[in-house]
Order: structure tokens, then C-alpha cells, then sequence
């Protein structure tokens, strides 16, 4: 147990808590695809927020046209305030496409979307529905900041599981990326990425005065991207992190077009746009190299962490990833990102009434 704060405000689980929060002035949006239909872990993640009781529940749903009715009625079971988000329904498409902002989509685009259906509510909670280890308690745990002056917070958690360290796209390549660009230059945003212990956690919570300026990544880097964003609007003393104690989630192979060495590319994207944005320019030529290097003085000391606590690790498997993603490291490209809605060409109330009329003739 300890108790050390980061650059950010830091709320550690000392006392398993779940503390006084303004749940039924939050909206809480789940993105969910046709993988979630019935599973053990939504279905955790949605009873427990029967207990919290939000004022609204989000949901942006990917799924096939065969599917979304069976899943709209599924998730109608729940005793919920539930708004339900068809994110490719062809006339929604079409609504986008005419506004250009279809093409590239992914959880970052449906969580765009279910964000905008979110601006009504004071407050709006994020998180992920394939948490085997859910509890009703993250929701005010992540208000909580919020309440009392804050505009930002961020749950973070230790990702240990069958007796072995996960948070590999994190630990391998997030953390010694940025380890990597701060050895070349001192910038208060790198700071700012370096202090967030799980700066990959879907996990977040914004007041809606924020969550409105967001300029989302459409695909993988969202939750980088997010964290961009919350250092231009919310900054050190704006932002906090809390501890959401033992999560299990989903895990995903390094290779394959949904695999980590894939979401590696967006990450990489996501998190040079944000420090572009802020000013600092990486060596795109020497990054790669700084990078392994700073990497393979993680892994020694991960190897060091697994055995004194009994787990499992494969150093030669872990430098594998390593290699790998090394080769995600280069310039950001063409700026992609979804506009904030505060900007956006299309309103919310046009998505959701476009939304509901897909839903509708899909039943």
C-alpha cells in the first residue's frame, strides 16, 4: 500500500472506498460490438450500474444488421435510463458521410458518438465493457474528483493476471516511448503523459464543459488522444487519477488486424499528435533506437518486479514486442481526428434522431 502523488493529483484505494458522487448528474457512456451480445462481462458491468443508477446509461453499439435488434433488446432488460447508439446504421453513415465525417471508424469514433448523446448531463463517465472485475464503486470513484473542483480524471489499475504482468502495450511501448521523447526534450506535456500510471485505461471521467472540446481519435488511440486534449483544457491542476483497484480485462495477441502490434500504430499516432500539438517536435530518425533502449531497461527491471513477486515472464517474448512495435515509431501523418462537438458540422440531436429511425427499421 502506498500513497504517492504523481504530477497529477493521485486518489489511491487505501480503504476500498466508494465515495460520495453525483452520479444522477453523470452520464455514462459503454461502447459495446456485437462481441459484447450476452457476455458475462457486460452483463456485470450493466448490473452493477443498476446500482449506481447514473442518470443516463450510452451506449454506442457496432454491430451487423442482423444483430443490432437481438442486442437492443438485450440490453432493454436492464433497469437503466439507457440510450441505445447504433453507430453504423446506414442512414447515420449517410448523415456523416454528407457532414465528412465517416470514413475511418472505430471505438474512438463510436465513443465520439455516444459523447455528443452525452453533453446533456453535468458529467460523463467512460469505461470499457469487457471488465470481468467491475464494480459499481468506479463510477463515483471517477466523479469524485470531479466534484470537488476538478475537470479531468483517469482510472488507473495493475494489470496482473494468471500470475503474469499484462498492460504489455503500455508497460513495452507507451512508457518507454515517452521516456524516450523526454530524454530529448523537457516539455511539460510529456510530464504530464509520463505521470498517469495507465495512461491506456479506458477508463475516464470529464466535466461535460470538456468533454465537449475533445478532438477524438477515431480509432485505437483514443484514450492518448483524450489525455492530449485534457492537458490543453484541464492542464496538471486540473487532473487527477484514480486507483480502480483489480481489473481484468479482455487480452488481445500481438499480431492480427485487432492485436497489439496494430493498436501500437494508432497509440504511436495518437500520442505524436498530442505533443506536436504541444510543441515538441520528435527526432523521427534517432526515436527508434532511444526508444528500444529505454525499453529494454524496462523490461530488466519488469523481469526484476515478476520474480520477487513470483510470476511468470518471458523476457525473450517481451523483447519480441518490443522489436515489433519499434516499427510503429514515425510521423503522425494527415490529422484525422474527429472535430469536438463544440465544432462539430452536425448536432447531437440530428445523430440521435437519425440513430433512433436506423434502429427503428432494423427491428
Amino acid at each position: 500500500m502506498e500513497y504517492v502523488q504523481e504530477r497529477v493529483t493521485t486518489l489511491h484505494d487505501l480503504t476500498d472506498p466508494t465515495p460520495a458522487a453525483p452520479t444522477d448528474r453523470a452520464s455514462v457512456v459503454v461502447p459495446m460490438t456485437e462481441r459484447e451480445y450476452a457476455g458475462l462481462a457486460p452483463d456485470r458491468v450493466l448490473s452493477e450500474l443498476e446500482r449506481v443508477d447514473p442518470a443516463k446509461v450510452v451506449v454506442p453499439l457496432r454491430a451487423s444488421p442482423d444483430r443490432v435488434a437481438d442486442f437492443h433488446d438485450w440490453l432493454a432488460g436492464y433497469d437503466l435510463s439507457l440510450s441505445v447508439l447504433w453507430c453504423n446504421g446506414p442512414r447515420l453513415e449517410a448523415l456523416l458521410d454528407d457532414h465528412g465525417l465517416d470514413g475511418e471508424f472505430g471505438k474512438g469514433r463510436d465513443v465520439w458518438l455516444g459523447l455528443g448523446q452525452a453533453l446533456d448531463r453535468e458529467y460523463v463517465v467512460v469505461h470499457d465493457a469487457d471488465t470481468k472485475s467491475y464494480s459499481r464503486a468506479d463510477v463515483a470513484r471517477l466523479l469524485y474528483p470531479l466534484s470537488r473542483g476538478y475537470d479531468f480524471s483517469k482510472g488507473y489499475y495493475a494489470r496482473v493476471e494468471n500470475d503474469r504482468l499484462y498492460g504489455r502495450l503500455f508497460r513495452l511501448f507507451f512508457v518507454p516511448l515517452v521516456r524516450a521523447l523526454g530524454a530529448e526534450r523537457d516539455a511539460p506535456v510529456l510530464r504530464y503523459l509520463e505521470a498517469f500510471r495507465y495512461a491506456l485505461a479506458g477508463e475516464f471521467a470529464a466535466t461535460t464543459a470538456l468533454a465537449e472540446r475533445l478532438r477524438t481519435q477515431r480509432s485505437w488511440g483514443l484514450e492518448v488522444g483524450t489525455l492530449g486534449d485534457a492537458f490543453e483544457y484541464a492542464g496538471f491542476d486540473g487532473s487527477a487519477q484514480v486507483d480502480l483497484g483489480t481489473y481484468e480485462h479482455d487480452h488481445r495477441a500481438v499480431s492480427g488486424p485487432t492485436g497489439l502490434s496494430d493498436m501500437s500504430r494508432h497509440v504511436a499516432t495518437a500520442l505524436f499528435r498530442a505533443v506536436t500539438d504541444h510543441g515538441v517536435d520528435p527526432d523521427y530518425d534517432t526515436l527508434p533506437d532511444r526508444y528500444r533502449e529505454a525499453a529494454r531497461s524496462l523490461v530488466r527491471s519488469y523481469e526484476l518486479d515478476a520474480g520477487f513477486n513470483g510470476l511468470e515472464y518471458d523476457r525473450a517474448g517481451e523483447l519480441e514486442q518490443v522489436a515489433t512495435y519499434a516499427s510503429a515509431i514515425g510521423p503522425p501523418g494527415p490529422d484525422r481526428r474527429l472535430p469536438a462537438w463544440r465544432d462539430a458540422p452536425v448536432s447531437p440531436a440530428a445523430v440521435a434522431e437519425t440513430a433512433a429511425a436506423d434502429l427503428e427499421a432494423a427491428r
